[in-house]
């Protein structure tokens, strides 16, 4: 099941928080250590999503999640495979929530889409080589999909980007909370 959020709507960052809290709960990983893999570039606005996210919540300094993909030190199309043989030899048990930027029709941008499963970073510019990766997916719809995919990502406007990003901190910020000061079971 995938569950859309508006990021117009207040209480969106919440909403995200709850339902990646039940996500986490009900995946057989629940117990292991959380790696949180924000994918994207800072050289493009609409696909800056993802190192946004991680920029704002390794400021946080959640103890026990790890973060890869911020602004300083991005994860994106060249070193993904390299991250993701990283993460594995680190983190080799951990439960990883991927998240990135995509595209979807006109009605949904500005949404954030989350469920179980892996995502597939790149599919939506027909970069279709990257590894599918993450065991929870969270995206943020930042434009339309249709011709020129890559020149939309380059025009998508920044408060689009931004507002998706403080939802999606947010509702990743609160669940991981609860996991950490053991609230997740409750």
């Amino acid at each position: 099941m995938i569950y859309y959020y508006n990021s117009n709507e207040s209480n969106c960052g919440f909403a995200v928080g709850r339902a990646l809290k039940a996500l986490i709960l009900s995946h057989p990983k629940s117990d292991s250590p959380i790696v949180l893999l924000c994918i994207g570039t800072d050289r493009s606005t609409g696909d800056s999503l993802g190192p946004l996210i991680g920029y704002k919540l390794s400021r946080r300094k959640l103890p026990g999640i790890t973060i890869y993909g911020t602004l300083e030190k991005p994860v994106h199309a060249v070193n993904l495979e390299e991250t993701l043989h990283t993460i594995k030899k680190k983190h080799p048990d951990a439960l990883i929530i991927a998240v990135d930027a995509s595209l979807g029709s006109s009605s949904h941008i500005g949404y954030v889409t989350l469920g179980a499963g892996s995502l597939k970073p790149g599919i939506g510019v027909n970069k279709k080589s990257l590894p599918e990766t993450g065991d929870i997916f969270i995206t943020g719809i930042v434009n339309f999909s249709g011709m020129l995919d890559s020149l939309l990502l380059q025009s998508t406007r920044l408060s689009t980007v931004m507002k998706l990003a403080d939802c999606i901190s947010l509702g990743i910020f609160s669940a991981l909370l609860c996991k950490e000061q053991g609230l997740l079971r409750q």
